[in-house]
């Protein structure tokens, strides 16, 4: 259980270039050559937590729990299956917030900018990993999405960075009556990924 002691804007925030260059360099407690993990140690936010490949699917949720290398909680380890499971040989877990909580409701009530920023700068990082084909995006954030009104615009920027980059959307599972993607912890194994207009999405749902 993560319950955030103070609001981000409290806390030195690390930019994320900078924690991505720390995290690339040998660790002692997990494997760099196979994990990516930014920041590379445990705080109050985490920009990514993934595996290393040439065709990761990235999965977004809202915001990070406690997972960490060699220890993914259950919602990662339906990601990671799923991943696979669909062709790719490797996933990234990104999220529309970076702050850390494992109760959504303990989020902070106003977005940190520079945090988002940061985030932001991420989240295209991520979708720069794909080395052959559009980079794949999979939508898995369910209803929390409705916790605080700051995510609806996170998201509409994630979406301009996607278009950037020519990213497909995808989401896995029943959607909610009022559209929302499924989350990932209660899907099957064997799931497969289906189109997602994450466009159409902003402006009907959200």
């Amino acid at each position: 259980m993560h319950v955030p002691t103070c609001d981000t804007a409290q806390r030195a925030i690390v930019p994320f270039s900078l924690a991505l260059s720390e995290a690339l360099r040998p660790q002692t407690d997990y494997d760099v050559s196979h994990w990516l993990y930014v920041p590379n140690r445990y705080c109050d936010y985490r920009y990514i937590l993934g595996t290393r490949g040439s065709r990761p699917l990235i999965c977004v949720g809202i915001n990070p729990s406690t997972a960490a290398p060699n220890d993914l909680d259950n919602t990662l380890k339906s990601v990671e299956r799923i991943a696979l499971g669909n062709g790719y040989d490797s996933f990234i877990m990104f999220n529309v917030y970076a702050q850390r909580a494992t109760r959504p409701d303990d989020m902070e009530r106003e977005c940190n900018p520079f945090l988002h920023q940061e985030n932001m700068a991420a989240f295209r990082w991520a979708l720069e990993q794909t080395q052959t084909g559009a980079p794949a995006v999979w939508a898995a954030w369910g209803a929390i999405i409705e916790k605080r009104p700051y995510l609806t615009s996170c998201l509409k920027d994630m979406l301009q960075v996607g278009r950037e980059l020519g990213a497909r959307w995808f989401s896995a599972g029943a959607r909610s009556k009022k559209g929302h993607p499924h989350h990932p912890l209660y899907l099957r194994k064997d799931s497969g990924l289906d189109p997602f207009n994450i466009a159409e999405y902003i402006s009907g749902c959200l």
